[in-house]
């Protein structure tokens, strides 16, 4: 079977970092932390005070009705303004006299928890006023692919609809499982991507008391990846979508193209359900996997968005994956971890991070890695300190590292015809 180009043609972005992708993007060239005091809820009794919030969201910005956003939990509402977002820029119809048949266009989109607001705020009314209190919209508003469900119906999205739950590595995993569908001729174009909506008091406790969140109440000193003084991740909610399109049906159509999907990597540590694998081979094999089929070479100019959560384990293993991966070229390879700046939005991460490297792509500036003003001596490559810099990339990998030991990395290049 002969493989078929796959190309991106649109970008959506909720964050902490902006609502949408110009102020995303434009946050991040110039080390804006989107990191804030939680105000959603009293945290006196929590060991974190701080998260990445999303603020000014107004889901009637993207054609969102009031009635679906009350009903809807916040993963599935944020997933839908995303991808709402990729489809204007993009240009896909799919409705009667659109631009792509229905059943070409796919959805994939994933979410490391799901409708965790729904699930909290049903459970306490079951044990404080009883069951027949719990909302009968509870079951289809919680499960995890009611994102990828909503999509599809308010996109007419009749093709393979595929939800994936790899906790931290959801959405890169969504995104390259995509990109294999297109290339093996399974659907024209997918939305893919993926959404979180966790900054709950049950979501702050059950990471901190895993020993994963920072301490830290200075919201702009919290997010430390790569730096010796870092103390763990910072929650974060949001959503990243991307449209890939088979190239042929996005050039027949006189889309934009921003950029081309040329590898991805996929493998697991098998060896803890929270820490990751120390020696860093099996992240490495997941880098290594996308390169070699993106068809890397040392004469390539490489920018990595690296997982960079900012907890000890991470960074550093991670560190050595990359080492492993790309050998003597790890040195000369520009990394950043953008988590400095928006925080870990768990699920969601992989798009957000995918979205960030097709930037790269596209405007030539590597975003920093922000506050990084005592690097560790263990994570000794290029992260990008404290200010963006401008470069030359036509290859760049953003790589996710999931609970459970998921790994994943997916390739882009700058689109050439």
């Amino acid at each position: 079977m002969m493989k078929k180009r796959v190309v991106v043609t649109g970008l959506g972005v909720i964050s902490p970092c902006g609502n949408d992708l110009k102020t995303f993007w434009n946050n991040l060239i110039n080390g804006v932390c989107g990191i804030s005091a939680i105000t959603q809820f009293p945290t006196d009794d929590l060991p974190a005070k701080v998260a990445g919030e999303i603020k000014d969201f107004d889901p009637k910005d993207y054609e969102i009705e009031p009635a679906f956003a009350r009903k809807q939990d916040k993963f599935s509402t944020y997933a839908v303004a995303a991808a709402w977002q990729a489809m204007k820029q993009a240009g896909l119809d799919a409705s009667e006299n659109g631009n792509i048949d229905p059943f070409r266009l796919g959805v994939y989109f994933g979410s490391g928890i799901g409708g965790f607001s729904v699930m909290y705020r049903e459970t306490e009314k079951m044990i404080t006023d009883g069951p027949k209190w719990v909302s009968p919209l509870f079951v289809p508003t919680m499960i995890a692919n009611m994102a990828a469900g909503n999509i599809a119906i308010r996109n007419n999205a009749t093709g393979p609809c595929v939800p994936i739950v790899t906790a931290c590595a959801t959405s890169t995993h969504t995104i390259g499982e995509a990109y294999r569908a297109i290339m093996y001729g399974y659907a024209d174009a997918i939305i893919a991507g993926g959404s979180e909506a966790a900054n709950l008091p049950m979501g702050i406790a059950g990471f901190a008391n895993a020993k994963a969140l920072t301490k830290s109440e200075d919201p702009m000193y919290a997010s430390l990846p790569f730096n010796a003084n870092r103390g763990g991740f910072v929650m974060s909610e949001g959503a990243g979508a991307v449209i890939l399109e088979e190239y042929e049906h996005a050039k027949a159509r006189g889309a934009e193209i921003l950029a081309e999907v040329c590898g991805y990597g996929n493998t697991c540590d098998a060896y803890h359900v929270t820490a990751p694998r120390p020696d860093g081979i099996t992240q490495a094999r997941a880098i290594s996997d996308a390169l070699t089929e993106a068809g890397y070479t040392s004469a390539d100019r490489l920018y990595i968005n690296a997982h960079g959560t900012g907890t000890a384990l991470n960074d550093t293993s991670e560190t050595k994956a990359f080492k492993l991966a790309l050998g003597d070229d790890a040195y000369k390879a520009k990394i950043s971890s953008t988590k400095s700046m928006t925080g870990h939005l768990l699920g969601a991460t992989g798009a957000i991070e995918a979205i960030a490297s097709i930037m790269v792509l596209k405007e030539g500036i590597i975003p920093p890695t922000i506050h990084l003003d005592t690097p560790d001596p263990e994570c000794d490559l290029d992260y990008t300190p404290n200010k963006a810099v401008k470069a030359d990339i036509n290859i760049a990998i953003s790589d996710s590292l999931g609970f459970g030991g998921h790994n994943g990395c997916l390739a882009f290049r700058r689109f050439e015809e």
